[in-house]
């Protein structure tokens, strides 16, 4: 057993232990916290000495620029007999020898080397040409940096050498570009302008953007030919362009037919796959969209039913482009879907048109997804394109170029596409045919380089 007189001293000894440790613990604690004002203190004297030299003004310090002064005529070599200034200056250094290096020939493939024995072996190669979009970047600068390099290098290996100077009209790119000019300085759009016009405003800008590319390269000290530049835009280049198309297409390797393309209803112009950037939504969403004032919603998925003709019975399609529905011609099931085998070869009326719709049975639709039918619109979707070439089904383009709804579209016609979905919605929902609407993720096809244009697949010839 325990002592009670030693269980009681032993308490108090721990106790006394535990106090003496609370002492150092705490003044631990208070030397940290000192030191920590005293820093504060100096901060804020430091901050109160700079602030007080802040109000003293700084004088700045001119760097001198030294620029060549010599009497040297334009294509002359530069005189290096002088005294060489006593700092360095790239204005200086730099001083004539381009204008001297062009007028030698230095940067021509005729140019005579000493080692006639190797002139035989060439090197030719094509500048990557900037876009006339805008003017040359760091990026530039590094490409022609290396180019440059091993340009020079061989051509100090005594071949025979080419580097060839050009610009490219970047298409799409630089319409763009030049479309915001106009509209920033005029309010007028190219269709305003014309195209004679519009294609006046754009040699103006190239004539700029490209003389201003040039005298970057220069300054560089790309040896390049000049005299051999090129703009992907020059009478011969699109001549040699024809030339190729024509070639190709007498000997049977490229041909004209209907496709279905990414059209752009605000450039009026095909977008290439690559360009397309699409806008993953997950239900419902309103976009802004390029030409309507107000917002657009996405990301719905709309059922409504077509009557299957000489029968009460109706069959349910869904779709997130309800407005579509003016170019459908036929509507499609799976071959083993048992709910609709007794509809396959019967026909549906097409609630707007006078155009009857036959049900069709393919493998390529999904007997769980929706109700198992889908509308066919060959002219507007691409796995619809697909099933109408399989199936010979014709292909009406219910939007045109500038996206409005066609001329036979009846009571839609003329409408902004965007507006005739709401149309044809309230029409269905009028004439009972309406089913219901849901939230469905889907994606969203746009062209970001343009304001967002919404990308319209549409068939072109």
């Amino acid at each position: 057993m325990v002592n009670p007189d030693q269980a009681n001293s032993l308490h108090s000894e721990a106790n006394s232990n535990k106090k003496e440790k609370d002492k150092i613990k705490d003044a631990k604690k208070q030397a940290k916290l000192e030191k920590f004002q005293q820093k504060q203190q100096m901060l804020a004297q430091k901050l109160e000495m700079a602030k007080s030299k802040s109000d003293v003004p700084i004088k700045e310090k001119t760097k001198e620029i030294i620029t060549y002064d010599m009497p040297t005529l334009a294509g002359e070599k530069k005189d290096v007999s002088c005294e060489m200034p006593k700092s360095y200056s790239p204005k200086y250094v730099e001083a004539c020898w381009y204008d001297w290096w062009e007028k030698s020939g230095f940067f021509k493939p005729e140019f005579e080397h000493k080692n006639k024995r190797r002139q035989s072996e060439k090197f030719v190669m094509v500048i990557p040409p900037p876009n006339v979009t805008g003017t040359c970047h760091l990026g530039h600068a590094l490409t022609i940096s290396i180019e440059d390099a091993v340009t020079r290098w061989h051509r100090m290996k005594g071949r025979t050498v080419l580097w060839n100077p050009g610009c490219d009209h970047a298409g799409i790119a630089t319409q763009v570009v030049v479309e915001k000019k106009i509209w920033r300085e005029s309010k007028q759009t190219r269709h305003d302008l014309g195209r004679e016009a519009f294609l006046k405003q754009v040699w103006s800008w190239k004539n700029e953007k490209g003389d201003t590319i040039y005298k970057q390269l220069k300054v560089l000290g790309s040896s390049l030919d000049w005299d051999r530049a090129c703009f992907t835009m020059d009478e011969k280049m699109c001549h040699a362009v024809t030339e190729a198309f024509v070639r190709l297409h007498e000997a049977g390797n490229i041909y004209r037919s209907v496709r279905l393309v990414n059209w752009s209803c605000v450039l009026r112009s095909a977008i290439s796959d690559i360009e397309v950037d699409k806008i993953e939504l997950t239900g419902r969403t309103m976009l802004t969209v390029p030409g309507y004032d107000e917002q657009v919603e996405f990301g719905v998925l709309v059922h409504f039913a077509y009557p299957v003709i000489n029968s009460d019975e109706r069959i349910v399609v869904a779709t997130t482009r309800v407005e579509t529905m003016l170019g459908d011609v036929a509507i499609a099931v799976h071959p083993d879907d048992i709910r609709y085998k007794h509809l396959v070869g019967k026909e549906c009326q097409h609630p707007f048109l006078d155009r009857k719709l036959p049900i069709v049975s393919h493998s390529f639709v999904d007997m769980a997804f929706g109700t198992g039918a889908v509308k066919i619109t060959p002219a507007h979707d691409q796995n619809d394109y697909e099933v109408g070439q399989k199936l010979n089904l014709p292909f009406i383009s219910c939007i045109n170029d500038e996206g409005l709804m066609e001329a036979w579209c009846g009571r839609f016609a003329g409408m902004k596409r965007f507006h005739a979905r709401k149309a044809v919605l309230q029409e269905l929902k009028a004439i009972g045919l309406f089913v219901t609407m849901a939230e469905n993720p889907m994606v969203v096809p746009s062209f970001e380089r343009y304001r967002r244009t919404i990308v319209e697949s549409s068939v072109v010839c």
